[in-house]
């Protein structure tokens, strides 16, 4: 998003998680992952601004960080919440014609998609992002608004959060259409696939990017188009 808006080149820091664009593992310091930061190699770096997320960063990091500089805490739970992000960076960082463009191209992908998902039915999904022990998206997470958004009713919505789930119940507490594995932040594979679908009664289960369900920020502009496709090869699937 940071590059989006035109601000590569005051990029000093980033987390081992930061992957995208490419060429940024080459070009700026990694300063360790988003649960165990090297503070030490974020001071030598003399930034003056550090970007975190409470979904990923701790209090305790959040409070280290404010003594090396002003810190911004990010909270996604929407897509609206995201667009209001990019904003909020376009103000703060002096790039809001960049912002404006990007929330444009966003707004312009959602509201095709919103006309092709419209007349399509509601299916039942379960969502899992590890496995031992098996967990999945409850409500109250980004992916879970990203499901609805999709007219995908989560199965465990009636959970917090991240909680871990009994596979062998998954037919009991939902029964669901559709099975998802999350290509992040467990590196799930077809054998997994099967391994679940033992436990399901003819759910389809399919390995689906993580990336677009979980990335907020300008990897929407990207995440609506797959959507679709996932969709229209869900529907061929199920013909």
């Amino acid at each position: 998003m940071l590059v989006d808006l035109g601000l590569e080149e005051f990029i000093v820091g980033i987390t081992k998680f930061c992957v995208h664009p490419r060429h940024l593992k080459k070009t700026k310091s990694t300063v360790g992952g988003t649960k165990n930061c090297n503070f030490k190699k974020i001071r030598s770096l003399n930034p003056t601004h550090i970007l975190c997320n409470k979904e990923e960063n701790t209090k305790e990091i959040v409070e280290e960080c404010q003594k090396i500089a002003i810190t911004h805490v990010s909270e996604i739970f929407t897509i609206n919440d995201s667009i209001a992000l990019i904003e909020s960076y376009g103000t703060l960082f002096s790039k809001k014609t960049e912002a404006s463009n990007l929330v444009q191209k966003i707004n312009f992908k959602r509201d095709n998609f919103n006309a092709f998902i419209k007349d399509k039915p509601v299916l039942k999904v379960a969502y899992f992002i590890w496995r031992n022990p098996w967990m999945v998206a409850a409500n109250n997470t980004y992916i879970n608004h990203i499901l609805e958004v999709n007219k995908l009713d989560n199965i465990y919505k009636n959970k917090e959060r991240y909680p871990e789930v009994e596979i062998e119940k998954i037919r009991l507490e939902g029964n669901p259409n559709l099975v998802f594995l999350s290509s992040e932040p467990y590196p799930f594979k077809e054998e997994h696939a099967f391994e679940l679908e033992k436990c399901t009664h003819q759910a389809k289960t399919i390995l689906v990017d993580g990336e677009l369900f979980s990335w907020h920020g300008s990897r929407l502009i990207k995440a609506f188009d797959y959507f679709q496709q996932l969709r229209e090869s869900v529907s061929k699937d199920t013909k």
